[in-house]
């Protein structure tokens, strides 16, 4: 009978296909990229060990001047740091990197390549050469920054021959770059990062988010985080960003769940904050006045945990954070109504 299917299989020519039993290479999730921050983790796997999946597409979408460049770039450190022969390549097309805005942020140089494209035709032509040229097998990281700022090459000869004609293509042409990358990606086991821009819709009583590009994006992502910030000061100086990160669209963990976390301009995102928040709604951590009680009946300043986290997140802590978080953030969890952080 296995000889039978096996022969079937061959037959069809398809190179992505498989035998449930051998495993769906293109769709079973094969990996985690830590994104440096244990409760980012949990939205995006369910798993504060987790992360991003390394054989999706991930999107971080959000308005202007919401940190996406600088968000992408902390999980970019993080994957160089956990990955001492990983590289990553990075897609372009906003010119607002730099050299010496890599290195400040504690970025290997030597392991990252940065491509600037203009359209999405070369986007998806030089990802696609990329994807088919890996054979190595070392760690890969693939971004684009951002999707909102390609333009088409219709669109690209029109402005140089002074015409004003919008292109009416370039939603169809993004969803195709993306049809054809999803599988690719997932046989090849790279993961994608895109950023996209996201706009108020009008029209509607309650105003909602939504982005740009088209529809390509959206079919295709495996999960998309919407983003929205408040500026982290010390004293008077603006230190970083709490990201507000919405679980707008997932295929592994509940839709609609929010989670805060801090990204520092000198540090990147800070692994321990939304942890404070997950440990007393899991009754691990117990709010009294302006403290929090510990296991031992300790009382602490919030602000104290998070200078000296591994004094209060032992192994055994996490451990047990964790086990929450897969019944807060996996489907077939019992916790729907929790919410870790209000998002507000």
């Amino acid at each position: 009978m296995s000889e039978y299917f096996d022969n079937l299989l061959k037959a069809t020519g398809n190179e992505f296909g498989s035998k449930v039993s051998d495993g769906i290479e293109a769709g079973d999730v094969s990996g985690y990229i830590d994104t440096g921050s244990y409760i980012l983790n949990a939205l995006i796997s369910g798993d504060i060990y987790g992360g991003i999946p390394t054989n999706k597409i991930t999107a971080f979408a959000g308005e202007t001047a919401t940190g996406k460049t600088f968000f992408v770039l902390g999980i970019v450190k993080q994957f160089l740091a956990n990955n001492p022969s990983g590289g990553v390549l990075y897609f372009e097309s906003e010119s607002a990197l730099t050299k010496q805005m890599i290195i400040d942020r504690g970025i290997d140089p030597e392991r990252m390549i940065i491509l600037p494209v203009t359209t999405i035709q070369e986007f998806t032509h030089q990802a696609l050469k990329i994807v088919e040229s890996h054979t190595e097998d070392r760690p890969l990281l693939m971004c684009l920054d951002s999707l909102g700022m390609l333009s088409t090459t219709k669109e690209v000869t029109d402005i140089s021959e002074g015409k004003e004609t919008k292109d009416m293509t370039r939603a169809q042409l993004v969803k195709g770059a993306f049809r054809v990358l999803t599988l690719k990606l997932g046989k090849a086991g790279i993961p994608l990062l895109v950023t996209n821009h996201t706009y108020k819709q009008v029209g509607t009583m309650f105003p909602q988010d939504v982005m740009g590009g088209g529809s390509g994006l959206q079919y295709a992502a495996s999960t998309i985080i919407f983003l929205s910030r408040r500026k982290e000061k010390e004293g008077t100086e603006v230190v970083g960003n709490i990201i507000h990160c919405k679980n707008y669209k997932s295929r592994l963990t509940k839709e609609n769940k929010r989670v805060d976390v801090l990204l520092r301009y000198d540090q990147g995102l800070n692994r321990y904050y939304g942890l404070i928040e997950l440990a007393e709604d899991a009754k691990i951590f117990t709010k009294v006045s302006t403290r929090y009680e510990m296991p031992d009946g300790s009382k602490v300043f919030g602000k104290a945990i998070l200078n000296d986290p591994e004094k209060y997140f032992t192994k055994d802590i996490l451990d047990k954070l964790n086990e929450h978080a897969k019944k807060v953030y996996l489907y077939g969890g019992f916790d729907d109504e929790s919410e870790v952080s209000d998002g507000e």
